[in-house]
Formats: C-alpha cells, sequence, structure tokens
C-alpha cells in the first residue's frame, strides 16, 4: 500500500463544486491525494446514476493530472465485499464519496469490508472525500433528511448513523443556497452534538487531525452549543419551536480556519479570533 502521510485528511464538500474552470476543491483533492501520482477511487454508492456521475469525475481527475482513477460502484451490501474493490482501495492514495442520496451510503457500506478497509486508510493517511451526500456521512451521526427554509423544531430532522470519519460533529451542505440553519441547529440539539458545521456549495472545509482550513467561494457557517446555557428541547412537542440560548456562531469564508480541539477560529493572519486586537480610533 502507498503511504500518503502520517495525519488524517478529509475533504469535506458542500456540493455542487465547481467541476469546469479551475476546480480549486476537486484540485485541492488530487494534490493531496498525490498529485500526478494519485491513485483515486470514485465511490458511487450515494447514486443511481454510478456510470454517469463517476465518469464525470473521472474526466475532471484525470484533467487535473491525477495518474489513476476508476469507479468502485456498490449497488448491495454484497458488493461491498468484492475482492476487485477491497484491492483498488487498499491501493488508493484518494477515495471520493459522489453526492446523491446518503441513507444509501450507509446502508449499503457501513460495517461491511470495505467500509473498514477506508477507514484503515483514513488512519494511514490517505485523503477521504465527499460531495453532498458524501459530505452528510462523515460524522457519525449524520442527518438523513430534513425540511429546509424553516424554523428550528424536533420534527423537521431524521437523524442516523454516519460513516464516522469526523465523529462529534453534524454536517450539513448545500447550506446557505437551501437555507438550512434551522435544521442544523434541530440536529445539534437532537444528536447532541456540540459543533454543526454548514457548508455552501462550491466550498468545503479541509480537515487535517483538528485543524479545519475553508476552501472555496462561499462560507462555513459553524454552531458551537458547548457553551449554550440552555434549550427547551425537553418541554416541547415535536412540532412546537425550539429555542437556544448562549450558542456561538462562526461564518468564516475561504482562508479561515478553525481548530476543533479548542473550538477557536484562526484569521487568515495565523491569530486565533479570541487574542485579535481592535484599534480603537479617538476623533477630536
Amino acid at each position: 500500500m502507498t503511504e500518503v502521510d502520517n495525519k488524517r485528511q478529509l475533504i469535506i464538500i458542500g456540493g455542487a463544486e465547481d467541476k469546469e474552470g479551475d476546480c480549486q476543491i476537486l484540485r485541492e483533492f488530487v494534490r493531496r491525494a498525490g498529485g500526478t501520482k494519485a491513485n483515486i477511487v470514485i465511490m458511487t454508492a450515494a447514486t443511481e446514476l454510478p456510470r454517469d456521475v463517476g465518469e464525470n469525475y473521472i474526466r475532471v481527475f484525470e484533467r487535473l493530472g491525477a495518474e489513476s482513477v476508476r469507479i468502485v460502484d456498490t449497488e448491495t451490501r454484497e458488493d461491498a465485499a468484492s475482492s476487485t474493490a477491497l484491492e483498488a482501495i487498499s491501493n488508493a492514495t484518494g477515495i471520493f464519496f459522489t453526492g446523491g442520496d446518503q441513507a444509501r451510503i450507509t446502508s449499503i457500506l457501513k460495517d461491511t469490508e470495505i467500509d473498514a478497509v477506508i477507514h484503515q486508510r483514513f488512519s494511514q493517511g490517505v485523503v477521504v472525500a465527499g460531495t453532498s451526500a458524501g459530505a452528510a456521512v462523515m460524522p457519525d451521526k449524520m442527518i438523513v433528511e430534513g425540511d429546509s427554509q424553516t424554523n428550528p423544531r424536533m420534527e423537521i430532522v431524521e437523524m442516523g448513523p454516519g460513516l464516522g470519519f469526523l465523529p462529534g460533529v453534524v454536517i450539513d451542505q448545500h447550506f446557505s443556497q437551501r437555507g438550512r440553519l434551522g435544521r442544523l441547529i434541530t440536529a445539534l440539539i437532537q444528536e447532541p452534538a456540540v459543533l454543526g458545521f454548514g457548508i455552501d456549495e462550491n466550498t468545503a472545509i479541509v480537515v487535517t487531525d483538528n485543524q479545519i482550513e475553508i476552501v472555496g467561494e462561499g462560507s462555513v457557517t459553524i454552531v458551537d452549543e458547548s457553551e449554550s446555557t440552555y434549550n427547551n428541547a425537553g418541554e416541547i412537542l415535536k412540532d412546537e419551536p425550539l429555542a437556544i440560548c448562549g450558542a456561538k456562531l462562526h461564518i468564516l469564508p475561504h482562508g479561515y480556519k478553525f481548530n476543533l480541539k479548542t473550538r477557536q477560529a484562526i484569521l487568515t493572519s495565523g491569530v486565533v479570533a479570541s487574542e485579535a486586537v481592535s484599534e480603537t480610533v479617538t476623533v477630536g
């Protein structure tokens, strides 16, 4: 097996990433996967059109210079024991989950031989990426489905097991474009996790060990519930509005970073946001 790095690497994409122009996010994936020596496997479990979706990514990754790109299509759990698929993943330097339906990914792959091998390669430093549904499955508990553009209520989100690459958080995608703040907050209260990441389209979080960097044209909305002082989840019926007090909100565009351990934003200058000094201008 080829070793890429001794650090765990994730690229979690909010969906609708650029595939025609500069391809900033997919370019970063290929670079981290080994550049012109990259051996990429495209996981198409989420989609009902694996050949069409997979071949689209093959064209992009080959144009960006990857040495080898192949599709691993798993339509059933039996396919997740395929020796050919297992060998491809064992030799991969980059593993990419496409969009589609996140419930298909977990129902087909979770707790299978392929799942175990992907986690093994991830622990060895191979970069694992996912877009849209492929992003949703990255935590240990994921949003299976939920209503957009509405206020937080317990009834609007269904949670389920994810693949567990980034435990203890909740991830939502297509975030600003579909108005999903209400469902992200609801998911956090349901879980409960302490951090929620809402990732805009054509935007990604690049996770290396405990640090996240934002890449792309949109922003990432981070809800930190670790120091919240109150929520009414235990007092309401499922169709009644949620209340939450004292949660923190960060909105971070391209180039900003976030420390998962300290839960602090890092400015583009490298200064921790809480330590930044504002200049006061006195007039007169």
